[in-house]
């Protein structure tokens, strides 16, 4: 599971860089990723590296590099 979870992350932080600040759903779609469960698995593992920001406004997720 570990290895699967580091990949997701790797999808997601190729898409923000590639794309900037995309919202949860948008985020999802770039980087190919099919389940909210996989998307969150990769936002964890990027917000414990210290990686990404999250932030909500209008109970919208929108996530950015640091």
């Amino acid at each position: 599971m570990t290895a699967t979870v580091g990949t997701l992350a790797g999808a997601v932080w190729t898409a923000l860089n590639e794309n900037g600040a995309l919202n949860s759903k948008d985020l999802k779609k770039v980087a190919k990723i099919k389940s909210d469960k996989d998307l969150f698995l990769a936002l964890g593992w990027l917000l414990r590296e210290d990686k990404v920001v999250v932030a909500e406004a209008d109970k919208v997720l929108t996530v950015t590099l640091k």
